[in-house]
């Protein structure tokens, strides 16, 4: 009787520890399950992102079968730094790089020569845009839903020159409305986005100036583990005539992954493939970032 007694006091001790244990591996969470974009840091704290975007088509609604080839890499530099208290406001900027390349009937381009930077007669590049930022939560009982406000100042003279666009040549006012949800289990998670982007300027300048563009976005990440994810996701863009005589509409969908490298950095990689629209090309992207919260 005792020896059982012995045996069962041992089990049950095993049983809590180890229980214990697999409790506080749930609540240990990473950087990519915990600092979602909904998700701010505390007063003090440092987030950087570096995401680079590669967008390269030979379809568009415009005319039928194939075009000559027209890629546009985008790498964007976002910084915030937490303010204030209860991880409620973080201040940064935002800022914008470009090289754009362009296929003409003598001159065939692949989509890579976007990195050569060649400043020739069928390419651009260059620093086109910087946006002062500010990223808050309005309700302090739900900390999972976020707003980023920013403008946009382009940092250019034309937006198009020997037919290659570059960046757009007027002011930006874009706000992002955040929000995630993490299932029980810490396995599945709902991430959702809309953006607006409100543009403003000398309608000669830009074929987006007095225009409203809006963009929801739907992201569904499965963990295997806390630092590994996968992803799918739906996007679409919806820009709304205010004066310009310009509407334009498409779709995306894609898939991607992000890995949690070292407790502060992590990277991303996402594909995604415009699908349909109208007014607008129907090319593909390929992206990678790296984010750092310290």
């Amino acid at each position: 009787m005792k020896s059982l007694k012995r045996n069962l006091f041992l089990a049950g001790t095993l049983l809590a520890f180890f229980n214990g244990v697999s409790q506080d591996s749930l609540q240990q969470k990473s950087n990519i399950q915990q600092y979602t974009p909904s998700k701010l840091i505390g007063k003090g704290q440092v987030d950087i992102k570096w995401f680079n975007n590669l967008y390269t088509q030979t379809e568009s609604t415009f005319t039928d079968g194939e075009e000559p080839r027209q890629s546009f890499f985008t790498s964007t530099f976002e910084f915030y730094t937490g303010v204030g208290r209860n991880n409620r406001v973080n201040l940064g900027f935002i800022a914008r790089l470009r090289s754009n390349v362009i296929s003409s009937q003598n001159d065939e381009r692949g989509a890579l020569d976007v990195f050569s930077f060649s400043g020739d007669d069928n390419s651009r590049s260059g620093l086109t845009a910087f946006a002062p930022s500010i990223k808050f939560v309005p309700f302090a009982s739900v900390s999972n839903f976020s707003i980023q406000s920013s403008l946009f100042i382009p940092l250019i003279d034309n937006e198009t020159e020997n037919g290659v666009f570059l960046e757009q040549n007027g002011f930006v006012w874009q706000n992002r409305l955040f929000y995630d949800y993490t299932f029980p289990g810490n396995k599945w998670q709902l991430f959702t986005e809309l953006t607006t982007e409100l543009n403003f300027g000398d309608q000669d300048e830009s074929f987006a100036n007095n225009s409203l563009n809006i963009n929801p976005g739907v992201f569904i990440s499965y963990f295997p583990s806390s630092k590994f994810t996968v992803l799918a996701l739906a996007q679409h863009s919806q820009r709304l005539d205010l004066g310009n005589d310009f509407a334009q509409d498409f779709t995306a969908v894609g898939g991607g992954a992000k890995y949690q490298l070292t407790k502060a950095l992590n990277v991303e990689v996402l594909y995604t493939n415009f699908v349909r629209g109208s007014n607008t090309g129907l090319g593909e992207t390929f992206n990678i970032g790296l984010r750092g919260i310290f």
